[in-house]
């Protein structure tokens, strides 16, 4: 069977001004189907100049498209097309995890993979090939007959050393534009699951409160195939919490250091975590942790704990001093347009960014997507259902006390107030403020895809 696996490109701006990373959940499906001996072809639509009509689905027995909120509407251009050419299409990713039936009822989807879909896909397969029943396959929904059904949820997956490395092998290395300080960077993820619950992320839902990692010998072997095959210097560790086991990070920066590799990189990390070790961190920076990015999201206790944060915010500082002493930079995100908020408590925010000074400020508009606590509890509040507008950059739910208009000046606000500052502008130079510009222009727009010259026009 020949199974052809797409990655949408993606709509943020980092994407446009050049952060553009392999696609690692589409490489850890191809990993393990290329494992099992199925001919596996990726084409990544973030770095390859196709059309997507242009795509020979017809050379392929089922096409696997993996999204997320902003590329569902692109996704489902593309699942159209394979459909059209005969194929079985499979659809995963957060998105269609918790809105399966919503994918299902568009006629081009013929099966749903929810959640973590190594496993899940491979059993799948197998079911098309007539070697188990559907009926078996958990983690899948689909449409019999007229007839919705949604399998039993899998079981997370425990034991991540038994997975196969993403197939960086099918994916075009050359091409993914992403650096640290003027060095090519890629991307790693060592865990998995997130016991924080947020309201307004769905990792937890997605991967689990359980957090799972693997182990650091197996972390190492594929540093070095990066290291040493692809030549990579600069490292993007791409946890929801890298820093939630400080003994195994102690330990793998010590593995680091012995084995004398010169690695830049950077990680997610909270703000206890570093509070609370900083002797860690001090091993971090020995090992060539460059940046930390953190979630600071409001200088408003009461927003942050209608986020679930855990989080105090007079602890921030803190954690902001103990990276800086070990000459770590930090990248501090920052989040408006909570219900109950207000203008002065989002100017307080912005307040707050500039007296923390993080290394790169990123403010981003509320957003619930599915998945979330907060897409529950705002779901009658929604006025926009375009899922391109689910970008971080657009008011989409009614809030008590500010119009969408209000929240887009806000954010103009907050990001000009920030990086226009003069010592900011003498430390960085004016690049920094022209990048803010750009992302904030692109960001006012409904986001199209730009592939091979042309701007797709996408179905909604």
């Amino acid at each position: 069977m020949k199974i052809l696996l797409v990655n949408p490109p993606m709509a943020s701006y980092y994407h446009r001004l050049g952060l553009k990373y392999p696609p690692l959940g589409v490489g850890y499906i191809a990993g393990i189907l290329q494992r099992e001996g199925y001919k596996v072809k990726v084409v990544d639509l973030n770095v390859e100049t196709i059309k997507i009509s242009s795509i020979p689905y017809q050379d392929f027995d089922v096409v696997g498209i993996s999204t997320d909120t902003t590329r569902y509407p692109l996704a489902i251009n593309i699942a159209k097309y394979a459909k059209a050419k005969g194929c079985k299409v499979i659809i995963g990713g957060p998105h269609t995890t918790f809105l399966d039936r919503e994918a299902l009822e568009t006629g081009c989807i013929d099966y749903v993979v929810r959640g973590e879909g190594e496993y899940i896909i491979l059993d799948l397969i197998r079911a098309l090939e007539g070697k188990k029943d559907i009926r078996d396959v958990k983690g899948v929904s689909y449409v019999k007959e007229g007839e919705f059904i949604r399998n039993p949820n899998a079981e997370l997956i425990k034991d991540l050393d038994a997975l196969p490395f993403p197939a960086r092998n099918l994916l075009p290395m050359n091409r993914y534009t992403a650096k640290l300080e003027g060095t090519y960077a890629t991307s790693l993820v060592t865990s998995r699951g997130c016991p924080f619950n947020c309201s307004f992320c769905s990792a937890s839902a997605f991967s689990g409160i359980e957090w799972r990692s693997r182990s650091v010998k197996n972390i190492l072997e594929e540093l070095n195939i990066l290291y040493k095959k692809y030549g990579f210097k600069a490292i993007a560790f791409f946890d929801d919490n890298f820093t939630l086991n400080p003994n195994r990070v102690t330990e793998l920066c010590e593995e680091i250091l012995k084995l004398g590799w010169k690695f830049k990189w950077w990680a997610f990390s909270r703000v206890e975590g570093i509070l609370n070790n900083p002797k860690m961190v001090e091993l971090m920076a020995k090992a060539g942790n460059y940046m930390v990015f953190i979630g600071f999201e409001s200088a408003n206790q009461d927003v942050l704990d209608s986020f679930k944060k855990k989080l105090v915010v007079e602890k921030a500082r803190e954690a902001i001093n103990i990276l800086r002493k070990n000459k770590i930079k930090v990248m501090g995100s920052f989040i408006i347009g909570a219900m109950e908020e207000t203008k002065e408590m989002i100017q307080k925010t912005i307040d707050y960014a500039k007296r923390l000074d993080p290394d790169i400020a990123q403010f981003s508009i509320l957003t619930p997507y599915p998945g979330t606590a907060l897409f529950e509890e705002v779901k009658s509040r929604l006025i926009n259902k375009n899922w391109l507008l689910y970008d971080g950059g657009h008011n989409v739910f009614r809030l008590e006390h500010l119009t969408p208009k209000e929240v887009r000046w806000l954010i103009a606000k907050a990001y000009i107030s920030f990086y226009s500052r003069p010592k900011r502008l003498i430390k960085q130079g004016i690049s920094s403020l022209w990048s803010m510009l750009i992302g904030y222009k692109l960001s006012k727009r409904v986001p199209l895809r730009f592939i091979e010259g042309d701007w797709c026009k996408i179905e909604t």
